[in-house]
């Protein structure tokens, strides 16, 4: 199971992109709500998730866990599939998706293209002790914000990285070693410092 990918945006659309991870290009399937957070990237880590259908292999690709976690339920209620489960995550935020369901918005989940009213009464009743078990205090939810920011820093020390030299590959390892051997939030300052020390 491929669980996560680092590489380089070839080609983004609104619907998918493709990621250049070691010279091979990976198709990713992602919602709006993922586009929007890297449409203006160079290089991104995404989330993935692979279904099978018919011995056909798709990706499908998420800038945060908190998306890939609510995309998971989703597909898991049986009228809703991959495809269907991006739809409903392009039309609503995870946090919208959470709120819909808490209220039992019925309405709401209805306008989504291809959701009728028994898929929204269904995804409600399946979902609806996941989403009382979770609040928008949430660690995951400050960890999902935290860890979007890391991201981003982490990229752009990657950048700085092969500016100064350092292959992709060799920027990409210095920077998870560095992610290794601390635990604390580091500036993108300390983290170029800290990965050009010798190991």
């Amino acid at each position: 199971m491929i669980a996560q990918l680092t590489g380089t945006l070839l080609h983004k659309e609104p619907t998918s992109v493709i990621l250049d991870v070691g010279g091979i290009g990976y198709e990713l399937h992602i919602s709006l709500h993922t586009f929007e957070q890297v449409k203006a990237l160079n290089h991104a880590t995404f989330l993935t998730a692979m279904h099978v259908k018919s011995e056909i292999y798709t990706l499908y690709g998420f800038y945060t866990m908190e998306e890939k976690a609510w995309w998971l339920r989703l597909i898991s209620i049986s009228s809703i599939g991959p495809k269907t489960g991006l739809t409903i995550l392009s039309s609503l935020t995870p946090t919208e998706l959470h709120k819909a369901i808490l209220a039992k918005n019925t309405p709401l989940l209805t306008s989504i293209k291809g959701i009728g009213a028994k898929a929204a009464q269904r995804l409600i009743l399946e979902l609806a002790d996941i989403a009382q078990k979770l609040s928008y205090s949430d660690s995951t939810i400050v960890s999902t914000s935290f860890k979007q920011e890391e991201n981003k820093i982490d990229q752009d020390a990657i950048i700085a990285l092969t500016t100064l030299g350092l292959t992709q590959k060799v920027a990409e390892k210095a920077i998870s070693t560095v992610r290794e051997k601390t635990t604390v939030p580091l500036t993108l300052e300390e983290l170029i410092k800290r990965a050009l020390q010798p190991a």
